[in-house]
């Protein structure tokens, strides 16, 4: 059996496009645009990052809002991965995506397991600020691409290519920053999917990495030989089946 495929990604969307009354504390009172998919950004882990967006598709001239193919391209990505990471992921990006795939009247992908490092974040840490942003700026991972804010989609869905140029710079850069933070907190996370049943190895079922016995884990009811991996340093135990984060 191979190693899993673990996909990161980070999708940007537009609002939605309607008329209102007011300008505040408003209904819109006719939609005429839904919210689609800007752009997405995506690395396979430890490989480079690639971009994604509206303009790079031959039909975008005609339609500027048509999401279409972008949608298809991430939908074969998702058809591919055994483990989905993203921050926020399970909450928006993935529902986001799902979203788009069934306006698209495309399938369900392949079941898949999730990483969402923002939940990570919430469990196991007491950060002051939970935001990629931040993230990367308490572990010294990095920071986000400043812009000039709402202006920058705007001008995206007006058809500036240079905003568009920035828009990818912009969500490339999550999915780098998205990618440090996941390995940081790899270790940490009790709930990773365990990556030893795609390859029926007794390695680290978080990355593969090798393990070192490191005495006992005794519970209430019962006593485990206790491993530390080599590689991303997180703790497991050895039960009669396999091995279980701790």
């Amino acid at each position: 059996m191979n190693k899993p495929k673990i996909l990161l990604f980070d999708v940007e969307t537009r609002p939605v496009l309607g008329y209102a009354w007011e300008l505040w504390d408003t209904n819109i009172i006719h939609v005429v645009e839904q919210p689609a998919l800007l752009s997405f950004a995506y690395k396979w882990l430890g490989e480079k990052t690639i971009v994604k967006a509206l303009p790079d598709y031959n039909g975008y001239k005609k339609d500027k809002y048509s999401d279409k193919a972008l949608v298809k391209d991430l939908w074969k990505l998702f058809n591919e991965a055994d483990i989905i990471i993203g921050q926020n992921g399970d909450r928006f990006d993935i529902k986001v995506s799902n979203t788009r795939f069934i306006f698209h009247g495309l399938t369900p992908p392949p079941p898949y397991k999730t990483v969402d490092t923002l939940k990570i974040a919430r469990n196991r840490f007491k950060f002051k600020s939970n935001r990629l942003d931040d993230l990367g700026e308490f572990l010294g991972l990095g920071r986000k691409v400043k812009h000039e804010g709402k202006d920058l989609w705007i001008k995206c869905m007006s058809g500036d290519l240079e905003a568009w140029d920035r828009m990818k710079v912009y969500n490339k850069q999550d999915v780098v920053l998205l990618e440090k933070i996941y390995l940081v907190f790899r270790p940490w996370t009790k709930t990773h999917p365990n990556t030893n049943l795609y390859t029926e190895g007794t390695d680290c079922p978080r990355c593969a990495g090798n393990l070192q016995s490191r005495g006992l884990n005794i519970t209430s009811n019962s006593v485990y030989r206790r491993f530390q991996c080599t590689n991303c340093k997180g703790w497991v135990r050895k039960t009669n089946k396999n091995f279980t984060n701790i």
